[in-house]
């Protein structure tokens, strides 16, 4: 009976395993048929499949494709020689004596082309400049949308970052080798050629030297790339120290070099359809950033590196936690994430925890911000910052901004020296970057005025007008920051600070002839330690504000002001002198377009009056002041050399239609900012009260 039940087991493993070879032999039989027609097609298909490259390249680009001959040479490689690639009405883009392509069999049989390996000899792509054409505008030019093809707009983010991974690196082969290429760029100032005598990519790892114009500078480039893994990692390196990357100084003016640049994508992780996770890292050694957008001297950056990734979802993408920054012995965890639906949110975030201020100070790249190289602190902080802002609805933006900066000591001022603010120095004052004429404040000067003898009225107005909480912050003003954010966010564009007076005066003093991008920051950090430290009093710094600022075209300080308008010294400066002059702080080169030809104040002036003259009568400000109608505002003739012309015509003709327009929208921005202002002091009834 054992017996039996032991033959059964065995003539039912038998018959099963004879099964399973049955199915694996009908499956290889099944592909030896298709390998055996796909061979004795595959001549035809590659006619096909060349024909439809030149057409779409035709139709898409105006790229005209000569191939001398092609053939197979092998089983899934293909060998083109004399490969040519023409723009319509432009000098040759590409040119191969040599180009082979081979492709993986599996993948292709599921639809994919996969390379499995490349090579490429004596090729030449030249990129040529001309006046305002070039010979690859077509990178740049828009193709019509084809109505049949596929919406891609319901794909998650998730999808559609994962398959641009998957494209790339289904075209990034196992294997390659290159003989003699040339990358080459032309225009009016010259060529640059960079070149690669030989290189390989050996079962994924890759070590090339590039050439600039032969031997004038050489990069290396090492590292390894995993197609099936989707990960690469590269490390560049340079002999030469100072060598710059070329191309983009001619492109863009930018200057870029390095010692070592590294960067890795060291793991893809999918998550379902709408999960993926990408981590990897980069560091820098010894970067050199010269652009005169950036900062007027090179920027270095001895070291700095990041390590972390992204998270993708369906409508997110966000930095992933523990994602970390460090430059020098400075580091930091940003939180940063964008979603698309149902609302287009953009939320960041940096919680510093506690860290040594001369740290962050020291990781500021040398050259970035001139005016703080070489201060010395002591002691510790902390920075707390949230934003979050609804791309289409910019008005529920929620910004919170906090340090601790209790600990916080300086011990040596750098090239800014906050300090001796104190003391009468000489300020440069400058159009532009054209330079006018120093400017001493002190006592040594004629025109200086001590705070005490200006008249009261005038710094009334100019702090309600500029910075009505100067004597209660510590330089900076969060609302104002909200309200600046919001207006340039509808905007799209740059049209609203949030210069408090002592941002001002920083601006004035120490930044006046940087223009550059990086300039805000460095006036934010000005700003916070000139604040922190308190070793220059408020009515010091209001005293050097009055006395700095411009007030119409070279004229600079309340002294030259009153006696350029008015003929009058700064104490006898009436209530509608001072609001005119407080209303032209923002345009000071359009002071005199606020009159017309009779020396009287044009009527669209009066809203400023009207609404600081009213917010002065509710704080109280003007109980002690001579107050007469209108705020003045009748009161107030220009002096008689300064008037203009009396027009021709009914319109006065002082400026183009253009400025006028201009004008009158910065006047409705300033109407918005006033009416902001009188509902936080006063609250939504007195907004609506003093409307």
């Amino acid at each position: 009976m054992l017996l039996k039940e032991r033959l059964n087991k065995l003539d039912f493993s038998f018959f099963k395993k004879k099964g399973f070879l049955i199915s694996v032999g009908a499956v290889l039989g099944i592909m030896l048929l298709v390998l055996i027609y796909g061979l004795t097609v595959r001549g035809k298909m590659l006619d096909q499949a060349v024909l439809k490259a030149k057409q779409k390249l035709k139709e898409d680009y105006q790229l005209d494709l000569r191939i001398g001959s092609y053939s197979f040479a092998g089983l899934t490689t293909v060998d083109f020689k004399k490969v040519r690639v023409l723009p319509d009405s432009a000098q040759q883009l590409a040119a191969m004596d040599d180009f082979k392509v081979s492709v993986q069999l599996f993948p292709l049989l599921s639809g994919k082309v996969k390379f499995g390996s490349i090579s490429m000899e004596n090729a030449d792509i030249t990129l040529v400049k001309e006046d305002s054409t070039s010979n690859y505008d077509f990178l740049f030019r828009k193709k019509e949308r084809d109505s049949t093809q596929t919406d891609t707009s319901s794909r998650s983010l998730a999808e559609t970052v994962d398959r641009l991974l998957q494209q790339v690196f289904l075209k990034v082969p196992n294997d390659m080798q290159l003989t003699n290429v040339n990358l080459s760029f032309q225009d009016s100032s010259g060529t640059q050629v960079v070149r690669i005598p030989t290189g390989e990519i050996d079962n994924g790892d890759y070590d090339v030297d590039v050439f600039l114009n032969d031997q004038e500078a050489k990069w290396n480039f090492k590292g390894e790339v995993n197609p099936d893994r989707q990960t690469i990692s590269v490390a560049i390196t340079s002999d030469n120290k100072a060598a710059e990357i070329p191309f983009i100084r001619r492109r863009f003016g930018l200057r870029v070099s390095f010692d070592e640049l590294s960067f890795r994508m060291d793991d893809v992780t999918r998550k379902g359809k709408d999960g993926l996770q990408v981590h990897g890292g980069w560091s820098a050694k010894n970067l050199q950033v010269k652009h005169r957008r950036l900062s007027e001297e090179q920027i270095s950056l001895p070291e700095g590196s990041a390590v972390g990734g992204f998270q993708i979802t369906e409508n997110t993408i966000e930095l992933l936690p523990g994602t970390k920054v460090q430059v020098k012995d400075f580091a930091f965890e940003p939180r940063l994430k964008y979603s698309r639906k149902p609302k287009k949110l953009l939320n960041l975030a940096v919680h510093t925890g506690r860290f040594k201020a001369q740290d962050f100070f020291d990781a500021i790249p040398k050259g970035l911000f001139d005016n703080l190289e070489g201060i010395e602190l002591e002691g510790e902080v902390q920075y707390d910052m949230d934003f979050e802002v609804d791309l289409d609805n910019p008005d529920a933006l929620k910004f919170s901004s906090k340090i601790d900066d209790a600990q916080l000591k300086v011990k040596k001022w750098g090239k800014a020296n906050i300090a001796a603010l104190n003391q009468p120095f000489v300020y440069e004052a400058y159009d532009d970057t054209t330079k006018l004429r120093d400017i001493i404040v002190g006592p040594e000067n004629p025109s200086y005025t001590p705070l005490n003898q200006v008249s009261s009225i005038l710094k009334k107005t100019v702090l309600n007008t500029e910075d009505p909480f100067f004597y209660k912050h510590k330089g900076f003003e969060l609302e104002a920051f909200q309200l600046s954010i919001v207006t340039n966010i509808k905007e799209k564009k740059f049209k609203r600070g949030a210069s408090t007076i002592s941002m001002q005066l920083i601006k004035n003093v120490y930044l006046n002839r940087n223009k550059t991008m990086m300039r805000k920051f460095e006036e934010i950090l000005l700003v916070w330690l000139m604040e922190q430290s308190g070793q220059v009093s408020k009515d010091r710094l209001l005293e050097i504000y009055l006395n700095v600022i411009e007030w119409g075209k070279n004229v600079y300080g309340i002294a030259e002001a009153g006696q350029y308008y008015f003929s009058k010294k700064p104490a006898d400066l009436t209530i509608g002198e001072s609001l005119f002059l407080s209303s032209i702080i923002p345009r000071p080169k359009t002071g005199l377009s606020s009159f017309d030809y009779t020396g009287q104040l044009k009527p669209w002036v009066l809203k400023h009056f009207n609404t600081y003259g009213y917010i002065m009568t509710k704080m109280g400000q003007l109980d002690n002041e001579e107050v007469p109608g209108n705020y003045g505002f009748y009161q107030v003739s220009l002096r008689e050399p300064l008037r203009p012309a009396r027009p021709k015509g009914l319109v006065d003709s002082m400026h183009t239609h253009d400025e006028i327009k201009e004008m009158a929208e910065e006047m409705d921005r300033e109407e918005r900012l006033r009416k902001t202002l009188i509902e936080r002091l006063f609250g939504p009834q007195e907004k609506k009260e003093e409307n």
